[in-house]
């Protein structure tokens, strides 16, 4: 949605901005929604294919798709067990910007094609991958509302994890007053924002159904 764009704008913005949040807007999460597969676990594979050593990691991110899955991980546990592995390999690794520009190169195709037919210019992407990957994915598609976890790129460090009940928090934090009309989703692991949607759908590949 325009809701960023509040400042220094027109009163004719302004009057769209408001007609907007009482309208509401549409949401997605990303991973399994618009975007075929899980952007993490291709971004490890990116990095795997040019760095054998990544090798020694591959049961720990096994293990945390199977928890993630299975809704059996927690917010504390996601940082505790897997955050200070990403951080410290993001930490090493030369020119980050380049990869992470060379990854959509590779995977920008991934966005599935029944977003591209329904999406909007004020969309709202919600998901737990990290800012500063999906910012490069923003760029390319043109899509300006992307609440994410959220990185110290300079310094190498999570800060947050937008994810279960984060989601709620951050998507309040940037859009107090805003209604969600349609949340997209694959995964119940969404159930906080699925509660406080109009209407919610599950997304499985390319077939949508109304769960709310």
């Amino acid at each position: 949605m325009l809701y960023f764009w509040k400042r220094n704008i027109s009163r004719k913005y302004t009057a769209i901005i408001f007609i907007r949040l009482v309208n509401g807007m549409n949401v997605y999460d990303f991973d399994n929604t618009i975007y075929k597969g899980e952007s993490v676990v291709d971004f490890f594979l990116y990095f795997l294919k040019r760095d054998p050593s990544l090798l020694k990691y591959i049961p720990k991110v096994i293990k945390a798709v199977v928890k993630y899955k299975a809704r059996k991980i927690t917010i504390d546990d996601a940082m505790s067990e897997y955050g200070v592995m990403v951080e410290n390999y993001c930490g090493s690794v030369d020119n980050l910007d380049f990869h992470i520009k060379n990854f959509w190169d590779e995977n920008i195709k991934k966005i599935k094609p029944f977003y591209y037919e329904i999406r909007k210019e004020d969309d709202v992407i919600l998901s737990a991958g990290f800012d500063v990957v999906l910012a490069e994915m923003g760029r390319r598609m043109d899509i300006r509302n992307i609440i994410s976890s959220e990185t110290d790129f300079e310094n190498a460090k999570i800060l947050s994890l937008c994810f279960r009940e984060n989601k709620v928090k951050a998507f309040r934090e940037k859009y107090p007053d805003a209604q969600i009309d349609n949340f997209y989703t694959d995964s119940l692991n969404d159930q906080p924002i699925i509660d406080i949607a109009k209407n919610a759908y599950l997304v499985k590949g390319n077939k949508i159904t109304k769960i709310k």
